[in-house]
């Protein structure tokens, strides 16, 4: 019986400086699998199997489970197309706490969309896959963006461009750094996190906001890191997201008191992440964070580095 397996990777939305338009996948360097599982396998009807450490935070109902829903979107993607549509068992293993701002959502989409194509012999381009994941995610928090979808599916730092096709573009990383990524255990709501944002923003914050992100660029084509992390500060979010985030700014200060050459909030929070150059501040720091932020026994906190490979099938 034909059989396919994906895993997708957590990921890192803003990357502070980069509002809706710049994300990073992450990985533990001790191996540690921080991500999601679809497996989709033959069979005579439809059904989902949810399992993993957080399966329990879902839905219990299948039919409200994003996954089955992105099976059906999929389905009606391949009847456009004139091609034959499967019926498949899938099975959900869920790594991902919900709400963690490491892109839980994201990576339960990337693995049913990237399990569903493999299984269908790839039947859609990357750009096509993207949309659809794209789409999905926006079902879940209210509009549709990239910044954890696309690094969790592509790997590596995405950059979106705002057009259809490419979706996003790569950029360097600084391979020296770690990010030390702390999940404090309590949920946040994307939906919340956005509401709680000002409708608009004055022209001085807009300014800042597009020389950073430019400089930032700049500085990772150019390889240089203290360039690079002289503009890592939120200036969209951070400011109103901090509140919903209990000890942030105690976790701040250590941190960069500490060694970390920027420090900020995952995607909507309450996950932070630091970014270090030397890995054993990138422990210590993640020592104080397990000791000081997390909240409860669901938080965990990891010393990551940023893969080059995303989604992988098999």
């Amino acid at each position: 019986m034909k059989k396919v397996s994906a895993y997708a990777p957590a990921s890192i939305g803003n990357v502070s400086l980069g509002f809706d338009v710049l994300g990073a996948a992450l990985e533990p360097i001790d191996g540690t699998s921080l991500g999601d599982e679809v497996i989709v396998e033959q069979a005579t009807s439809f059904s989902l199997t949810v399992s993993g450490p957080f399966a329990h935070k879902l839905p219990a109902d299948p039919d409200s489970n994003i996954v089955t829903r992105c099976y059906h979107y999929f389905c009606d993607a391949l009847a456009l197309n004139g091609k034959k549509v499967p019926v498949v068992a899938m099975t959900l293993n869920k790594k991902l706490p919900i709400g963690s701002g490491l892109g839980s959502s994201a990576s339960s989409i990337v693995a049913a969309f990237h399990a569903l194509n493999a299984y269908s012999d790839n039947v859609f381009d990357e750009d096509t896959l993207l949309a659809m994941m794209g789409e999905l995610e926006g079902q879940i928090s209210g509009s549709i963006h990239y910044d954890n979808v696309a690094p969790c599916y592509q790997g590596g730092m995405t950059l979106m461009t705002g057009a259809t096709s490419p979706i996003t573009v790569k950029l360097p990383v600084i391979k020296d750094w770690f990010w030390v990524a702390c999940y404090s255990g309590i949920s946040v709501s994307t939906a919340a996190a956005r509401e709680i944002l000002p409708k608009e923003i004055p022209v001085a914050t807009a300014l800042t906001f597009g020389r950073q992100l430019g400089v930032f660029v700049h500085a990772l084509h150019a390889g240089d890191a203290d360039m690079a992390a002289s503009v890592m500060q939120d200036v969209i979010a951070e400011p109103y997201r901090k509140s919903l985030l209990p000890g942030f700014d105690e976790a701040r200060t250590f941190s960069m008191e500490n060694g970390a050459l920027a420090f900020g909030i995952s995607g909507s929070g309450p996950t932070v992440f630091a970014v270090c150059n030397d890995e054993a501040q990138a422990h210590q720091i993640a020592q104080w964070l397990d000791a000081n932020y997390i909240q409860n026994d669901d938080g965990f906190s990891h010393v990551c580095r940023i893969p080059a490979q995303g989604a992988v099938a098999k």
